[in-house]
């Protein structure tokens, strides 16, 4: 199928089109002609819509489904449908399904259960056996698979050990591994952010000491073995300063921050909320601030969704009780363009991801294939209800004022458009 891209402002800020319009002729998945205006002679279909802005296919390195195992959250195809109508052509998919995919056999089923899709799935496979936190997995075998990294999935490695011998064993296939950021004893059941204002609420806290602690260990595992380190979701200011220090030292070592962690406080917990439990837990406005200028700064490379499926059984209870997690593949772009510069994000969703995780990246080109998002970026609305498109409904960012509006993607062949 063939068609007409009209009157497109390219976002790429490494471009050299970048803010500008071009018309864009689309044939076979290939971008066989850009111009400032091209005719229609050939009648094919158009692409034209209000403020019509695009960008090289947006990645987004940390998202759940519950495919398979956990279905009733969300299906690998529904899930992937809603990737692509929030904008992403390729995502990050976490193991945390059930079985948990921890050998080559699961990122193979990932892999072809998804072929034709959309949005490309990047599976990450566990460090452990089944997330076990003692017994590393085929790594390796994962690896040569397709797995673009190893974690856990909220599931911090207590082990040091363990983390310093994945961490030079990595070495040798050029491995990826990921930490989450919570040191477990000082997390006091991880329910929120421990304040005066969360304390007064009942709650039991989970200082930023906890997230402190664990970023310094691993930092200093990781600059004893010489690895590679990414540590998903940080939260705190404290670990923006101290990642800030290991690229200083010259460490390899990157790190993302989710959008409910950009655009919300702990302040949301006041009605007891549970689409507002997340992990790790929402943090003071100080904290916020600290995270919006680590993007801005280049200290924080990735921005995610960290969208976490979860259906009414598991979120319809007590906030204890509660498990963690909030959808946010549909919010995403809408929630961080609010706090954010566009080149900011873009950058971090779309050159940022497929450096870090060693995946080839699109070009806005004749002769690429296409690999587009489209989006109107000035755009305001509020987010509801009917704007979610997943299985599960646990959204924090309901009845919240969004910034733009995402249309949807182009991945060669493949269109999806809302």
């Amino acid at each position: 199928m063939n068609y007409l891209i009209k009157s497109a402002t390219i976002i790429a800020p490494q471009h050299p089109l970048h803010r500008q319009k071009r018309d864009l002729l689309i044939a076979d998945g290939v971008i066989q002609k850009m111009d400032k205006k091209i005719e229609n002679k050939e009648a094919y279909p158009e692409i034209n819509l209000p403020n019509l802005h695009i960008s090289i296919g947006w990645m987004d390195p940390s998202v759940s489904f519950g495919e398979p195992g956990y279905e009733e959250r969300e299906t690998l195809e529904n899930g992937l449908r809603v990737a692509a109508l929030s904008g992403f052509t390729a995502i990050g998919l976490n193991p945390n399904s059930n079985p948990m995919i921890d050998d080559s056999s699961g990122v193979n089923y990932l892999k072809f259960k998804s072929q034709d899709a959309a949005t490309e799935v990047h599976p990450i496979g566990c460090f452990t056996k089944s997330a076990n936190g003692s017994d590393m997995a085929e790594l390796y075998d994962m690896k040569q698979n397709g797995a673009i990294a190893f974690y856990d999935s909220k599931k911090p490695i207590q082990n040091a050990n363990l983390l310093k011998m994945g961490l030079l064993y990595c070495q040798s296939f050029d491995g990826l591994l990921m930490s989450f950021p919570q040191e477990v004893s000082t997390s006091y059941g991880n329910k929120a952010n421990e304040s005066a204002f969360t304390l007064s609420l009942g709650f039991e806290g989970t200082p930023d000491l906890s997230e402190a602690l664990q970023v310094s260990r691993d930092l200093q595992l990781l600059e004893y073995t010489e690895g590679k380190l990414h540590i998903p979701t940080i939260s705190t200011e404290k670990s923006v300063k101290q990642i800030k220090e290991a690229h200083k030292k010259g460490l390899q070592v990157s790190c993302s921050v989710s959008a409910h962690h950009l655009v919300l406080t702990d302040a949301e917990l006041e009605n007891f909320d549970t689409n507002f439990k997340v992990n790790p837990p929402l943090r003071n406005e100080k904290d916020l601030k600290a995270l919006q200028k680590g993007v801005k700064e280049g200290t924080i490379a990735l921005l995610t969704s960290d969208h976490q499926p979860l259906d009414i059984d598991n979120k319809m209870k007590e906030f204890s009780y509660a498990k963690f997690g909030s959808i946010g593949l549909e919010s995403f772009f809408g929630a961080v363009n609010t706090v954010l510069e566009l080149d900011e994000i873009i950058e971090c969703i779309t050159t940022n991801p497929r450096i870090i995780f060693k995946l080839p990246i699109p070009e806005i080109k004749e002769g690429a294939e296409a690999n587009l998002t489209f989006f109107n970026p000035d755009s305001t609305w509020v987010f509801s209800e009917k704007d979610i498109l997943s299985t599960s409904k646990n959204a924090a960012f309901l009845g919240k004022k969004m910034k733009g509006e995402v249309y949807g993607i182009m991945r060669g062949n493949r269109l999806m458009l809302k």
